[in-house]
Parts: structure tokens; C-alpha cells; sequence
């Protein structure tokens, strides 16, 4: 039996509008003006210290208080405009009734992570293999997470007909270090850089006729 793992950001959801809000709030917290919200999007990928880190560069020093404001506003945040992207339960449904193993590895804060999740009824589909920012010790590129999160299928071991779907470079470097086919997210907001994927998608459920061959 093969696996499936999604990145969150920019693959499952669409959550640029409350991630570039939450900055900004943060920012306007620290009496500092906003950014774009290209500019903030351009950080996301590697957690949200990377973020804070580099969105927030004037506060930089003491990235452990902007982790807590933004904590803080998020929490407010983070449904307010988020979405599923289109046929993203349409793909997650037909997955499951094939019988592949549904995980997802995202750099995301947990307690986000679970929130939309639980705010989508995802939660069916993942059964509870789900690694989040701050679940493992590293983070993507690193294939560690996915590993742990194959780990939480019934013990399931990565194999090269194994899938890590998402929209930035460091999703398809983490399929590549972990040995599994990576295919990248075209309508997400991550960079691919000159990272090595599979295949790219357009639509979430072009990733059906690509993994119907493994079933």
C-alpha cells in the first residue's frame, strides 16, 4: 500500500490573505509600517520563525517575542479567509476510497495545523498522521518529518512509489532526500527554485491520473 503526504500552505489551503494579515498585524503591533503581501507570501515555507525572521527583520533579535505575538494574532486570524483550494476534497476522497495512505507534513504551527484541519473536516482522511512545525526536531527539507509521519500509518515504511505533494522548494527537496516522487503545486504561492520534482499540477486532482497508476 502507497502513501500520499500534502504539504498545508499553498497546497491543501489557500491561506495567503490571513498569513500576510497576521504579519501585518504583528508589524503594526511593533509600530512598524506593513508589507505587500507578496513580500511576506515570499518568506513562507520554512515555518514561522523562518517567517517572522525575515518579515519582520527590524525585530529579528528576539524572534521568541515576535513568536508569541504572532501566535496570539493568528489564533484571532487564521480562519478568516482561508480556503481549500479547488478540488481538494474531491482528490482527498477519491484517494482514500482507493485505498492510499493520506498524511500530511507541513511546517505550520501545530495548533494551526489542527484547527483548519478540524475547521475543513479533513481529519477523516489523514487519521491522525499528521506532522506539523514543532512535532519533529527538523524540519523540511529534511525527509525526518515525512518519515515520522509515515511512521503514524500503521507503521508504513517511505518507498519510491510513495508521493510528497506541495508548492515549494523545500517539499520537493524533502521528497527527493526521503526517496519519493515529489509533484509540485503550480497554484500554491511557494518558490520551486531549481529543486527536481516528478510532475507539476495545475488543479489538485490532476494528481489523480498520476497516482491511479499506483494503486
Amino acid at each position: 500500500m502507497n502513501a500520499c503526504f500534502f504539504d498545508m500552505d499553498g497546497t491543501l489551503i489557500d491561506s495567503r490573505a490571513d498569513l500576510a494579515a497576521t504579519v501585518n498585524h504583528t508589524r503594526r503591533d511593533l509600530g512598524l509600517a506593513e508589507l505587500p503581501e507578496d513580500e511576506v507570501l515570499s518568506h513562507v515555507g520554512r515555518g514561522a520563525k523562518h517567517l517572522l525572521a525575515n518579515a519582520i527583520p527590524e525585530r529579528a533579535n528576539d524572534v521568541e517575542k515576535l513568536w508569541s505575538m504572532f501566535m496570539d494574532r493568528y489564533g484571532e486570524h487564521m480562519l478568516e479567509s482561508v480556503q481549500l483550494y479547488p478540488s481538494v476534497r474531491k482528490t482527498l476522497e477519491e484517494l482514500s476510497d482507493r485505498g492510499w495512505l493520506l498524511g500530511v507534513n507541513t511546517a505550520k504551527p501545530a495548533f494551526a495545523t489542527k484547527a483548519i484541519i478540524e475547521h475543513f473536516g479533513l481529519g477523516r482522511f489523514f487519521k491522525g498522521a499528521i506532522v506539523a512545525g514543532g512535532d519533529c526536531p527538523e524540519m523540511k527539507p529534511s525527509a525526518l518529518p515525512l518519515r515520522q509521519c509515515a511512521s503514524l500509518m500503521r507503521g508504513h515504511r517511505l518507498s519510491s512509489g510513495d508521493w510528497m505533494v506541495g508548492d515549494n522548494w523545500t517539499d520537493m527537496q524533502c521528497a527527493v532526500n526521503a526517496g519519493v516522487k515529489g509533484a509540485f503545486c503550480t497554484f500554491g504561492f511557494g518558490i520551486l527554485g531549481d529543486s527536481r520534482y516528478t510532475v507539476k499540477i495545475n488543479r489538485m486532482d490532476e494528481l489523480l491520473r498520476y497516482l491511479k497508476a499506483e494503486d
